[in-house]
């Protein structure tokens, strides 16, 4: 039985796909990209490790230490714990290959600190104490959320960074522009709602991976091939059908990268 370990540094759509999709009560609706190598791959199993990320700008930022004021405080993040926020490790780990997204840069708005200039995304903001709602506030300022060009030359800034350490495969997710109950035909006035961002984005991807060899997991291709209404629970979010698709499609691309041992026979 052989072994490849995967790196991966993003959200939910990692996560889903290729570790395990829970549904609300718990319950395990899709078992993550072992059910595929199971069918396909028999003799092989592959080990994920998964980071949670805020985004590439904030990646290229952090050195591995939690700011002590943060530290000291205790806040609950929720999926974004401090030690997720401010690891290094997908520029240290020895993964047979790294998989990221850009779902992060196209996403989420972060906070800077007015007076350290670290960042953070404050997750369960609505849950904090008072006084730590209030310190917030007093002690941080909104960043703008990314355009495409700044969010491209960040990701190209992490795979430079990556490239220069390792030689480890780096397969990158684009995202679905298949958005329910979006029927626009009209664009005049609506430069930038969720579907036409997606697609800016995603066309800014393809042009990394022209430059720098990056492997990009199609996922808009993927969802539409099978019929994105039928595969998404909403604009984000896959169904486990959906999961299963992707997860099938990274195989298939560790595959073409000869990540798999030739089977016997």
């Amino acid at each position: 039985m052989s072994r490849v370990t995967l790196f991966l540094k993003g959200n939910l759509d990692l996560r889903d796909t290729l570790h395990s999709l829970r549904r609300g009560d718990g319950a395990v609706a899709w078992n993550g990209i072992n059910e595929v190598m199971r069918a396909q791959r028999p003799g092989c199993t592959v080990r994920v490790r998964h980071e949670t990320c805020v985004r590439s700008d904030t990646l290229l930022s952090v050195d591995g230490t939690i700011p002590p004021e943060l530290s000291a405080r205790g806040l609950d993040l929720g999926s974004r714990p401090l030690e997720s926020q401010y690891s290094k490790a997908v520029f240290e780990t020895d993964a047979d290959a790294i998989v990221l997204s850009l779902q992060p840069d196209l996403m989420t708005t972060v906070f800077r600190h007015r007076r350290d200039g670290y960042f953070l995304y404050p997750e369960g903001w609505a849950r904090w104490s008072k006084p730590d709602q209030e310190w917030m506030g007093e002690a941080f300022e909104r960043v703008a959320p990314l355009e495409v060009g700044p969010a491209i030359a960040a990701l190209t800034a992490v795979v430079a960074r990556l490239q220069a350490r390792t030689d480890a495969p780096i397969l990158i997710y684009n995202i679905s522009a298949a958005i329910p109950g979006d029927q626009v035909h009209v664009h005049a006035g609506l430069e930038d709602i969720l579907s036409t961002r997606i697609r800016r984005f995603n066309l800014g991807l393809i042009e990394l991976s022209q430059k720098t060899g990056v492997s990009v997991i199609d996922v808009d291709a993927v969802l539409a091939r099978a019929g994105a209404d039928r595969m998404k629970l909403d604009a984000l979010h896959l169904n486990a059908d959906g999961c299963r698709l992707v997860a099938e499609e990274v195989v298939r691309v560790l595959d073409d990268l000869g990540l798999f041992p030739e089977a016997d026979g």
